[in-house]
């Protein structure tokens, strides 16, 4: 057995990040079509990797017996691999003949006493052990063993990757960047996307991958799997300054290799690599775009459609003009509301990004907004990011935080006003993030707490509110914090106006328990601003998003203990047929589908029409009964 040494313990103290221009290391890149420059100047992935941890040892050494002799360390770690998983095994066969309680191993404590009895310095990893699990046990096995169920509660795998840094298209009129945004080219952090500082998870895989597209999804697909998850269906996510600014043949080339990384083939063209797509064992589900008001307009909208895009991220941030025109935004609120409209009649699902606590707005006006934000017609977006204001070094922002012109909120007061926001939210918009993912060490002042939607869930339970976003009722992630299952399930509607159009949500859910299974967006487009030709012909009603919740079921399996696959989609797409036909009048429906789902709405009798799949409503009267 190992005995503690108290000598060893280290007395280094935790180090401190600051990033400027002297720490960053140079190192000669070869030139490629992803934009990595010769002597371009990057991060160095030790000093990103250093400057996120510690140097203060986490254990103390042990004396081995004398006489004890031990095979190497590696081999070492492959036998108490090979014994979790028999004893994981052999856990799952007691159960199922019944001699022994439903009740799992105490997965922790088994990781430590199998590392004490092979004398590993750390406890295997959660990946090697999934490796040593015998493929024909990996089903009933693997439920035990995923990492972060939270990661594909929500039905699908979300892969996020960034385009190459460059600067923010508004600097040519506007002769600067907005006052709070961190990163891009000219910045401390120079080596990183706009608005993200090179030390956020997706912007230090991108930075390993050099930016190359097909490296990043590659990678990301390849990590998930090994955690245990579902990677049948994939969801991107085209992160980092505005993307549809760039060249159209580097989108081109960005988009051909996120779809062939999924594909497996080496395709000559955009239309190519979605055609192959199509067939892939794994389905990209959808792909969401990052982007501004300026660059929404009807030919980018059109060339998004045509990659396969399916939701839009527009950062708006705040809806008074002044508050605008003084953080240098470079587009109006009234360009905004025009964009919102525009995507929807185009079929895509809208998220904003919205930042409170924003230089000379206050508390009271910040309130105010969000209360006109899921209010007024002209908004009324399907989802939503909260982004607290950040203070980072090197900003506009922070020289008015350092010379006493801007503070934030107390953390107290944060908690208050996204309790406040989180209560307004009404029950078809769902609330993808309340922070930004940028390390606390880098934050100068701002959002002080890691864990802030849950705070701030907390202090509505104070204030005796509830939050009834998309999200918080969703029943995958139901199961997975709450351990509660549904009920009683029924199909609920809710009819609203947004954007110049009828919208119509409809959704499965149990009403008691306030627990959502699956979702359909139906919208009657506006006659003003629908420019697609596939959907201006004749009477055409828009299915803008279907989604059944819950953990992600492989695509040709089944599992009656989950929602995925048990005809919920089937269900509201002809409800979704009967309101377009007998209540818009329509002639015509159309769905906006991901690649990888074109095939689903195949086999309900939709044909491909230009990015959409379309079909024919029969009129009432020409129905067979």
């Amino acid at each position: 057995m190992y005995s503690d040494n108290d000598s060893s313990e280290s007395t280094d103290r935790p180090l401190k990040i600051h990033p400027t221009r002297d720490s960053r290391s140079t190192f000669r890149a070869s030139t490629s079509r992803y934009g990595i420059c010769e002597n371009q100047r990057i991060v160095s992935i030790e000093h990103i990797t250093m400057a996120t941890m510690t140097v203060t040892e986490t254990h103390k050494r042990r004396k081995l017996p004398k006489d004890l002799k031990l095979p190497p360390e590696n081999e070492r770690y492959m036998r108490a691999c090979a014994d979790i998983a028999s004893a994981l095994i052999q856990d799952y066969e007691a159960q199922a003949d019944g001699s022994k309680a439903k009740k799992d191993l105490n997965l922790n404590r088994l990781r430590g006493e199998v590392s004490k009895k092979h004398y590993l310095k750390s406890q295997p990893p959660l990946t090697a052990i999934i490796a040593a699990v015998p493929e024909h046990y990996k089903k009933y096995i693997l439920p035990k063993l995923i990492a972060k169920p939270i990661r594909t509660s929500s039905g699908i795998a979300v892969v996020a990757v960034m385009c190459k840094p460059h600067r923010c298209p508004h600097i040519a009129y506007t002769g600067n960047i907005c006052v709070y945004c961190p990163g891009g080219p000219d910045s401390d952090f120079e080596y990183s996307t706009q608005s993200y500082t090179g030390y956020e998870p997706t912007s230090m895989r991108a930075i390993r991958a050099r930016y190359d597209p097909y490296e990043q999804a590659r990678g990301r697909v390849d990590q998930i799997k090994s955690l245990g998850h579902s990677v049948d269906k994939v969801e991107y996510i085209i992160m980092g300054g505005t993307f549809m600014s760039l060249p159209e043949s580097y989108r081109d080339e960005f988009i051909s290799q996120l779809h062939n990384a999924l594909s497996g083939y080496q395709t000559k063209d955009v239309d190519e690599a979605v055609a192959a797509g199509e067939m892939s064992n794994i389905k990209c589900v959808g792909i969401t775009i990052e982007t501004r008001p300026d660059y929404c307009l009807d030919q980018h909208l059109s060339s998004m459609l045509r990659y396969g895009c399916t939701r839009l991220e527009i950062g708006v941030q705040s809806l008074y003009e002044d508050v605008a025109r003084d953080t240098n935004r470079g587009h109006t609120v009234a360009a905004v509301a025009k964009t919102f409209c525009l995507s929807k009649d185009a079929g895509f699902k809208v998220v904003s990004h919205m930042m409170p606590d924003l230089p000379n707005v206050g508390m009271e006006r910040d309130l105010d907004q969000f209360v006109e934000y899921f209010s007024n017609p002209d908004f009324r977006t399907d989802g939503l990011k909260i982004y607290p204001t950040l203070v980072i070094r090197g900003t506009g922002l922070y020289e008015l935080w350092r010379t006493g012109r801007y503070k934030n909120y107390t953390p107290n007061a944060l908690i208050d006003i996204v309790a406040r926001i989180l209560a307004l939210v009404p029950p078809w918009t769902r609330i993808y993030r309340v922070q930004r993912d940028i390390p606390m060490p880098l934050v100068t002042s701002g959002v002080e707490n890691g864990n802030l939607r849950e705070l701030a869930l907390a202090r509505m339970k104070d204030f005796g509110t509830s939050c009834r976003d998309v999200r918080t009722r969703e029943v995958g992630i139901n199961e997975v914090k709450h351990k509660i299952r549904p009920d009683q399930v029924e199909l609920v509607r809710r009819d609203y106006t947004a954007n110049g159009g009828w919208e119509t949500f409809l959704a499965y859910e149990d009403p008691k328990q306030d627990i959502l299974i699956a979702l359909l967006r139906l919208r009657q487009c506006s006659k003003e601003h629908t420019f697609r030709p596939e959907l201006t012909g004749q009477p055409t009603s828009l299915v803008r998003e279907l989604h059944v919740y819950g953990s992600a079921v492989p695509v040709h399996a089944r599992d009656p203990k989950k929602f995925q696959h048990q005809g919920y989609g089937t269900l509201l797409m002809e409800e979704a047929e009967r309101i377009a036909r007998e209540e818009h009048g329509s002639s015509k429906i159309s769905v906006i589908s991901g690649v990888g789902v074109r095939s689903y709405y195949a086999k309900l009798g939709y044909w491909l029409d230009g990015p959409y799949m379309s079909k024919t409503l029969e009129p009432l009267w020409e129905r067979e009964w």
